[in-house]
């Protein structure tokens, strides 16, 4: 009797912890959303959904390892969340606000619009995919490729942009068509982007970093598109500039070293 019930003690708990998949959760649910208010034409909505996607998958991951309830169920579902919220939703947002309208110059056209749109969605699992199987494997500071969650900031960003500004997509197709294809190729590149993660907010910081993260709150009050989809621009272009600056460096190096 007494080693039944050892036995049964010693089996895993089949539950799963609620918080951090509940966050993960919500982060689908805006993503889902996103996708329906863009088949409504409700574009804002759908940009601000996918950006309150993103603070929710930032939260759920912080609040598993703070509460040591982190579990390979909630890494995948997360990632099966991350799919939808930051690959299928911007894919099909900027679809339905510019990609759509391609159609009207022509079948093939129309196809591109679709197809680029798919690439981006396609890239966005590939993303997924390689960084669970590289967790331990790289440098923790650095991510390989511009990670979803940013390049969806940059998708909506932009829809959120010219929507403010009172542009209709059907004007913007050609830039909207070649934003979509190179930020998904910048998901599945070998450009390094910086993580962030070896960021300690407990440790003290320089005085002028407390002003800048003000300044960048108040700028991003003050016009939350424009201020949010610079941002996340600049940090897209981060990694393709890096890369071209470490080139450049080496170049120099080896010229240096020809020359002597």
């Amino acid at each position: 009797m007494e080693n039944q019930q050892s036995e049964h003690k010693a089996l895993p708990s089949k539950g799963i912890y609620l918080l951090p998949n509940l966050l993960t959760t919500g982060a689908m649910f805006a993503g889902f959303y996103a996708v329906v208010a863009a088949m409504q034409g409700k574009f804002e909505a759908a940009a601000v959904a996918v950006f309150i996607a993103m603070i929710l998958d930032g939260l759920d991951g912080r609040v598993a390892r703070m509460t040591n309830t982190q579990t390979e169920f909630g890494a995948q579902y997360d990632s099966l969340a991350d799919l939808i919220s930051f690959g299928v939703a911007p894919g099909l947002v900027m679809y339905q606000w510019a990609l759509v309208h391609l159609q009207s110059a022509g079948v093939a056209w129309g196809k591109a619009g679709w197809l680029v749109a798919f690439v981006y969605v396609a890239c966005a699992a590939l993303r997924l995919a390689r960084f669970n199987t590289q967790i331990g494997k790289v440098d923790k500071r650095f991510f390989v490729g511009l990670p979803s969650p940013a390049a969806a900031a940059v998708m909506v960003g932009m829809v959120w942009v010219f929507h403010d500004l009172e542009v209709n997509g059907g004007n913007v197709q050609i830039p909207a068509l070649i934003l979509t294809l190179g930020v998904g190729l910048l998901m599945v590149s070998n450009f390094s982007f910086y993580s962030f993660k070896d960021v300690d907010l407990r440790n003290r910081v320089p005085f002028v970093a407390v002003l800048v993260v003000l300044l960048v709150f108040a700028l991003t009050t003050i016009d939350p598109p424009k201020v949010l989809f610079g941002v996340f621009l600049s940090y897209a272009l981060s990694g393709p500039l890096w890369w071209a600056w470490r080139r450049y460096r080496k170049f120099q190096r080896r010229k240096k070293g020809t020359d002597v």
